[in-house]
């Protein structure tokens, strides 16, 4: 059985952990930081196998060049269009990752936060980096708002149970926003609610599901009437079209909200 859980690092990015039962070999996902995962690793016996990195910014690979020196024989498999130094595997949108116990993943090309993000996609998970957050997005730093609105679409295609697996802690910092966009979006209030009692518990808020961010990601709804509507309030203007609409409201949050 697959097994996925976080471990914390810096102020609040997860670092999502891969084992399985009866294998010693594990994966992370995006390690920024190297004593966490070394730690965690040390406490549980496992070996490191794999690391997985989605994008360039250093709070995904700071880590890499230290468990690869712990760890020599480590795959590291990353995306071919950014500047990323040790990867063993530059991937493309399409290829696949087999990591044999611990699941094959498709890649998904979802550039915008950077040029060349990317997500793997596989085991009804979707390991995607700063593409999208629960309640939120990444911001715009060297892609495009359009092609961070249609990676967003392409992920809003996927099956509605498929578990999102962010690598930051916003989720009450971003629905608030979210309320900013549709205040009377009734399933606000019970994601929020929920949202708020698990990290009262101290437990994280990820991963959520495609479906919960379909009725509550402003993000992930520009194409609805509601959202649309704010968006054109705010920007003072009737807007033309999905791309219009995200820049929209994502330059509203970064500049009013963030």
């Amino acid at each position: 059985m697959l097994h996925i859980t976080p471990i914390p690092a810096f102020d609040d990015n997860y670092i999502w952990l891969l084992s399985a039962d009866g294998h010693d070999g594990c994966a992370v996902v995006d390690p920024g930081d190297e004593d966490p995962v070394l730690e965690r690793l040390a406490s549980e016996g496992l070996r490191l196998d794999v690391i997985l990195i989605t994008h360039k910014h250093g709070d995904h690979v700071g880590g890499v060049e230290a468990l690869k020196a712990r760890w020599p024989d480590a795959v590291v498999y990353g995306p071919a269009n950014e500047p990323i130094g040790l990867l063993d595997h530059r991937l493309n949108d399409g290829d696949e990752v087999d990591l044999g116990p611990l699941g094959r993943y498709r890649v998904m090309d979802v550039p915008g936060h950077t040029e060349g993000h990317i997500a793997y996609h596989g085991k009804g998970v979707l390991f995607c980096g700063d593409t999208v957050f629960a309640g939120g997005c990444g911001r715009v730093f060297s892609g495009t708002f359009e092609q961070l609105s249609d990676s967003l679409a392409r992920i809003a295609t996927l099956p509605p149970e498929t578990l999102l697996y962010c690598a930051h802690e916003y989720t009450l910092d971003n629905l608030g926003f979210a309320r900013w966009v549709e205040p009377h979006n009734p399933d606000l209030d019970e994601r929020e609610a929920a949202d708020r009692a698990a990290r009262e518990r101290g437990e994280p808020t990820v991963p959520s599901t495609l479906a919960v961010e379909l009725a509550t990601n402003p993000f992930l709804r520009q194409d609805q009437p509601a959202v649309i509507a704010a968006a054109e309030q705010w920007a003072g203007e009737a807007l033309p079209g999905r791309h219009a609409v995200f820049r929209a409201i994502r330059s509203w949050k970064d500049r009013e909200y963030d």
